[in-house]
């Protein structure tokens, strides 16, 4: 310690104070060169962390900001400076140093991000687009389109509707959409053989009926609607009371269906329509749930008459999991006459729980549509052959019966 030799600070203190050595710029430009040297772009005049060979003004900064400080403690105490690595020393040229980028050999996580988008623990806003993606989808923008024209098309009337009501733009726009959950989520739909019902031309879809409300004749809509390949409308034919109700009425017009009658029928299948009839009416959809999935009498076969005319195929569909949604274990024929209704329902939860027993159960769906019989090989007068209409009516019903048997054979439960 005798021997030692004190350097005074007055030489550092004026070299620091030159124009020329790095310490004598703004408290900013340091940082200014980590950014740099984390870019990879060398700052100007050169640096140890720029990944070449440092400038004289490098080699200053360097002394003065990591080294100069350790020579003058060693010589005034005498002892050996620590071993210290040089900034950028050792690693690869066109690599940025790890004390230029502001951190060790690892960086602590989100070290670099908050490098990036400002000071650390802020984020950056999000664009909103970028949201509307995460919470509308890719295609918002799109849909939004089409949405808009469609409004702009309903207020002004650019829309078409045929002679019978039946309003395709509303229905694929907006009555699909809102049964569309109902049919994927709620009730779980499962379609067997729809590929039975043709691509284009006329057909016949003869479904069984149950459920105390005809949910099954809607769900049976969509299945035809999104199943088949080519989308086809499923026009129904309803029963008088679906016309004469007032917001219901509207409804199933502007859905394609239409009077149960012959006439209607007829007209539907010469212009190749996919029509929809359910034989039992209100005796099959409001039986008892003692009952359940034991059809009831197909009436005169009307249906075949109507088929045979227009030498349409019969396609029988038999519907499994609709007659648990209201299980009726009574009718209130005194209320069914008061309010004109062919019966009224009463089951575990309706008329008991007000509004909320009038809530379907989530029972698991099954559609199947059967092999199609073909009716083109029959004369016309075979239409008014009753005995041939008959047998035609039973094969059609009993086909419907034997699937549904093997549809509740195979269902491992009502719900699942």
């Amino acid at each position: 310690m005798a021997d030692a030799k004190v350097i005074p600070f007055d030489d550092d203190r004026d070299r620091s104070r030159s124009p020329g050595s790095p310490a004598g710029r703004a408290p900013g430009d340091g940082a200014r060169a980590s950014r740099a040297g984390r870019s990879g772009t060398p700052p100007s005049g050169g640096g140890a962390g720029s990944g070449g060979d440092p400038g004289p003004g490098g080699a200053r900064g360097t002394r003065r900001g990591g080294t100069g400080r350790r020579s003058r403690l060693t010589a005034v105490s005498g002892q050996p400076p620590e071993p210290e690595q040089a900034e950028g020393a050792g690693e690869p040229p066109g690599q940025p140093g790890a004390a230029a980028a502001g951190g060790g050999p690892e960086e602590p996580a989100g070290a670099g991000s908050a490098g990036r988008s400002g000071p650390a623990g802020s984020t950056a806003p999000q664009e909103p687009a970028g949201l509307l993606e995460r919470v509308l989808g890719t295609e918002w923008e799109a849909r939004a389109a089409e949405g808009l024209a469609f409004l702009r098309r309903r207020l002004t009337g650019e829309y078409e509707v045929d002679d019978f009501g039946f309003d395709e733009e509303l229905t694929d726009q907006v009555l699909m959409t809102l049964l569309r959950p109902v049919f994927e989520k709620y009730f779980r739909v499962e379609v067997r053989g729809v590929e039975n019902i043709p691509a284009d031309g006329a057909a016949l879809v003869v479904a069984n009926h149950s459920g105390t409300l005809p949910l099954d004749g809607l769900m049976l809509q969509v299945a035809v609607h999104d199943e088949h390949p080519a989308d086809r409308h499923l026009r129904l034919l309803g029963a008088d009371l679906v016309f004469v109700l007032p917001l219901v009425n509207e409804l199933a017009r502007k859905a394609g269906h239409t009077l149960a009658c012959a006439e209607d029928a007829q007209t539907l299948l010469e212009r190749g329509e996919v029509v929809g009839v359910m034989p039992e009416g209100f005796k099959g959809l409001g039986k008892p749930f003692a009952d359940r999935y034991k059809l009831q009498r197909f009436g005169r076969g009307g249906f075949v008459s109507t088929a045979l005319r227009a030498g349409a195929p019969i396609v029988p569909c038999s519907i499994v999991g609709a007659e648990e949604i209201y299980p009726m274990v009574g009718n209130s024929r005194t209320l069914a006459r008061l309010f004109g209704f062919p019966y009224f329902p009463l089951t575990p939860t309706f008329p008991w729980l007000g509004p909320l027993g009038a809530v379907p159960l989530p029972t698991k769906w099954t559609i199947q549509f059967g092999e199609p019989v073909p009716t083109d090989g029959y004369p016309p007068e075979a239409a008014e052959d009753p005995m041939l209409m008959f047998n035609l009516t039973d094969q059609v019903r009993e086909t419907i019966q034997h699937t549904l048997y093997k549809l509740l054979v195979r269902r491992r439960s009502v719900f699942f």
